[in-house]
């Protein structure tokens, strides 16, 4: 059940990022200062740590998209729900820690 609501909440976080991605970019042919301004109030720690959640949030997302696809497409799939569950995990967990890292090191040239 927890990863149901978790691919939900996932899923409206990074349709919100899109919608909101989607209006400044669109600044851009409405007035190029604003547009700099946007950016510009981007650079903050806390829009950093933003970054980091959105990765998490695209990154779960994907995983347990796949694992509800093949829980729904392929014949075993609810018989193996939790092992596969237990791999997106692992894999979430693999792939997070080293862009967890990257972003880190970015953030870390950024504000220091």
């Amino acid at each position: 059940m927890w990863s149901w609501v978790l691919h939900r909440i996932t899923g409206a976080t990074i349709f919100f990022f899109l919608f909101v991605h989607v209006l400044d970019t669109a600044l851009v042919r409405v007035s190029p200062q604003a547009y700099n301004e946007v950016i510009e109030t981007y650079k903050t720690p806390i829009v950093g740590l933003m970054e980091i959640g959105l990765v998490a949030a695209v990154l779960f997302h994907a995983l347990n998209g796949i694992r509800v696809i093949l829980i729904d497409f392929w014949q075993h799939g609810p018989r193996y729900q939790k092992q596969m569950l237990a791999v997106a995990v692992g894999i979430f967990l693999l792939v997070f820690i080293a862009a967890f890292g990257v972003l880190g090191m970015h953030m870390a040239e950024r504000f220091l």
